[in-house]
């Protein structure tokens, strides 16, 4: 037999010194080999990685050894997305104008029904309206300045270009909404290029089938498309194609009102880059109001390049109560998972909130009675759903796939984690009180096709779990039954797509 060459034993032996030498560095980077143990146990693999650059940062001898083998592990860990265009599995904007906007008695806005084979074409009795077509940026800004109850203001085919705000002037009311439309989705784009686009100051106004873009010549500049504020309550979002702002619709106090009771669906969001700015970046963000529903939306694509990088797809937060983030497709971003910055798909709670800004001044919590249930969160290096400082939390029937998992934070929170499929880790962080039930942890690539393309058609479904009551229809609009499947699918896609359209993307 032939003996190894000198040369090579020499080579092995320099480089398990070399390994043994980065390992003794990692350790003492976290303050020593306890503190490592313990931050190896509660968090994952890409946190420490991550947590081991920031520390490197400022000793470039050190990143000079280290930071290759560490950007090998990430790229490892946090996997390379398919160079494709994603299906939006009906979710998103759809091509079709939905059924006319109902509301509650209370004023509640009531979701178009995702539960029915053929809601696209229900037909309601429509509100009496008076309808005010423009047609230039001049007329638009005018009719949303003098807009009254029971107006519908319909933009003709064409591009708006808006160089200031447009505020709301005038309420509606539950029998006679002011809407802002488009015959087709599609036909029309309002371009800003100004902080905030439409300022909401008042109830029941909705907001359909609009194509919004931001176009700032710097992307500080382009903050939100819709600032939704005070007296708004009852507003509606729904069916718009919303794309370059920090945070595209931002909802918040003013004066010591709160625009409670809003529906924002069907509606795509996104950025084309990343965005370079020190500001939030949260595509919808939720401060303080009550009882808001976020359903059936695409949330894609919010890296922040500025600052400390940090950002969410969307988040309820500031002490506001009763929020439900529903039946959504969130892709934190199309390409480059391992890209500098942190990206968390949902939370209840995000980064917190200063005392001023909550709604009550204290901040004791900064969301209660809040549902996070049967979303589709993907390709995030950070949690795919989070809660800090959130009470009395439902996590259900989610599927996050490569993302870090579900985190609850602080010792205030309490979750109740239900029929979850988690790629990832399950992490309860500061003494938080976390109750666990039917979730699983897996490789997804083990239950699914291809589950990093969408293809969601099981290979091996898990076995089934008893159906919840506050969660009696899934990702699909599919009902289920008294056994169900964990996570966002009730039943076997390719059995679903003929019966349930909501999952083909042939609505687009």
């Amino acid at each position: 037999m032939r003996q190894p060459s000198r040369i090579l034993i020499f080579a092995v032996a320099a480089l398990a010194a070399v390994a043994a030498l980065s390992f003794a560095i990692l350790v003492s980077l976290f303050g020593g080999p306890t503190k490592f143990v313990s931050e190896s146990n509660s968090r994952t693999q890409g946190e420490l990685i991550r947590y081991a650059k920031l520390r490197l940062l400022g000793h470039p001898k050190l990143e000079a050894v280290l930071i290759p083998s560490l950007n090998y592990f990430q790229t490892r860990i946090e996997r390379p997305l398919p160079a494709i265009v994603f299906p939006h599995l009906g979710k998103g904007q759809q091509n079709q104008t939905l059924p006319q906007q109902q509301y509650s008695l209370t004023g509640q806005p009531i979701e178009a029904n995702a539960a029915q084979e053929k809601w696209l074409s229900i037909e309601k009795p429509p509100f009496a309206s008076e309808l005010v077509t423009v047609s230039n940026a001049q007329e638009l800004t005018t009719a949303v300045d003098v807009a009254v109850p029971g107006q519908t203001i319909q933009l003709r085919p064409g591009k708006y270009r808006i160089s200031r705000q447009l505020s709301t002037r005038n309420p509606g009311t539950k029998d006679l909404p002011i809407r802002l439309t488009v015959a087709q989705p599609g036909q029309a784009m309002i371009e800003f290029a100004t902080t905030e686009g439409f300022n909401v100051s008042q109830p029941f106004w909705v907001f359909e089938n609009l194509h919004i873009r931001g176009v700032c010549a710097f992307h500080y500049q382009c903050e939100h498309a819709f600032h939704v504020v005070g007296k708004a309550s009852s507003t509606v979002i729904r069916n718009n194609l919303i794309e370059n702002f920090n945070a595209h619709l931002k909802i918040n106090g003013q004066a010591g009102d709160w625009p409670d009771q809003g529906l924002i669906q069907f509606n795509t969001i996104t950025n084309n880059e990343p965005r370079k700015t020190d500001t939030s970046v949260t595509l919808v963000d939720l401060v303080g109001a009550n009882r808001w529903v976020l359903a059936d939306n695409v949330i894609s694509n919010f890296v922040k390049d500025g600052s400390n990088r940090i950002s969410y797809g969307a988040f309820m937060k500031g002490t506001g109560r009763g929020g439900r983030m529903e039946r959504n497709l969130v892709i934190c971003t199309t390409k480059e998972v391992s890209q500098p910055g942190l990206r968390v798909g949902l939370s209840f709670g995000g980064g917190g909130t200063g005392k001023a800004y909550c709604r009550d001044r204290r901040c004791e919590h900064e969301h209660a009675d809040g549902i996070a249930a049967n979303n589709v969160v993907a390709h995030c290096n950070d949690s795919g759903i989070d809660a800090n400082n959130a009470r009395q939390i439902l996590i259900a029937h989610n599927t996050l796939i490569n993302t870090a998992g579900i985190a609850a934070r602080r010792e205030s929170t309490s979750v109740r984690l239900y029929a979850n499929l988690i790629e990832g880790k399950i992490q309860a962080r500061d003494k938080s009180t976390t109750t666990l039930e039917a979730n699983e942890i897996v490789t997804m690539s083990k239950i699914f096709v291809n589950p990093d393309a969408f293809k969601f058609e099981f290979l091996e479904p898990p076995a089934n779990i008893l159906s919840s009551k506050a969660v009696p229809f899934d990702f699909c609009g599919v009902r289920r039954r008294d056994g169900t499947l964990p996570g966002a699918f009730a039943e076997p896609i390719k059995n679903v797509l003929p019966l349930h359209p909501m999952c083909s993307d042939k609505l687009h």
